[in-house]
């Protein structure tokens, strides 16, 4: 198992995927404008797996979709690879994974992984080559000419993700990818993620609820207040990067939890 401290220092000395500083996004609305994010200041580091976490409406989607140019800021600065949002989209510098699937129905989980691919020029066969090596790590080998609607929920998250992998993102966007799934379901995809991100180190963008997945899943945890979304604290997680299922019961584990859950507490005092 690696050593959590020589980890940290390793993070510490990595380049920045994510700049954002002093960010606001404010919604122009009928009645009142909307403030949904509220001077954000936070750093991603290359190879981090970052988790955001807040109560429902506290703009952690919105600052997900800040980072990927799918929002605009309505003041402050993002920076993502050290270019704008929107040129790193353009640079396809993002993969992004929605709270459902998304799969069109009347394609087989082969066609859903290639069609980005055949969008973007790539040949037939260079995109059926990458497909098939991205259902195989996340396990889904054996399922290419299934429909989605002859897989589990589970299954066809893992379809998103691996067509959100195809293209070789260097960030991976994640908008409560497991949320929906029963807590069974819910806990081997945890696992397969964590073992994805240790073989391929991108970095990760996590948006949930749970503070139990938010503890087992990142390096670090951005805990966020109710609106106007505000970053209440950043808790670096002590835990080694090898992870299991069966840490969840450890003291250390425990107190992560609980600096998470006094940390939301605290942004509904503020």
């Amino acid at each position: 198992m690696k050593n959590p401290e020589v980890s940290s220092r390793l993070s510490v000395a990595s380049p920045l995927a994510v700049q954002v500083r002093n960010a606001s996004v404010i919604y122009q609305a009928t009645d009142s404008p909307v403030h949904a994010l509220s001077d954000i200041d936070l750093d991603i580091r290359e190879g981090e797996f970052v988790a955001l976490i807040g109560p429902s409406g506290c703009g952690k989607t919105t600052l997900m979709r800040v980072i990927a140019d799918l929002e605009k800021i309505s003041a402050g600065e993002v920076l993502v690879n050290g270019v704008t949002p929107h040129q790193a989209r353009l640079a396809r510098a993002y993969g992004y994974v929605f709270q459902a699937p998304a799969l069109f129905p009347w394609r087989t989980v082969l066609a859903n992984v290639t069609l980005p691919l055949q969008i973007q020029g790539r040949s037939r066969a260079d995109s059926k080559a990458i497909a098939l090596e991205q259902l195989a790590r996340v396990g889904l080998t054996g399922f290419e000419q299934k429909y989605p609607w002859q897989l589990s929920g589970g299954m066809q998250q893992r379809v998103s993700i691996a067509r959100a992998l195809s293209f070789e993102p260097r960030i991976l966007m994640m908008d409560e990818p497991f949320g929906a799934l029963d807590e069974i379901t819910r806990d081997r995809l945890n696992e397969q993620l964590q073992q994805l991100w240790q073989r391929e180190r991108r970095t990760v963008v996590f948006v949930t609820h749970s503070i139990a997945e938010a503890v087992y899943l990142s390096t670090r945890i951005v805990v966020m207040s109710p609106r106007p979304g505000r970053i209440v604290k950043v808790i670096d997680s002590p835990l080694p990067d090898e992870r299991h299922l069966g840490l969840r019961d450890t003291a250390a584990f425990i107190e992560v939890a609980h600096a998470v859950r006094e940390a939301l507490a605290d942004g509904h005092h503020d």
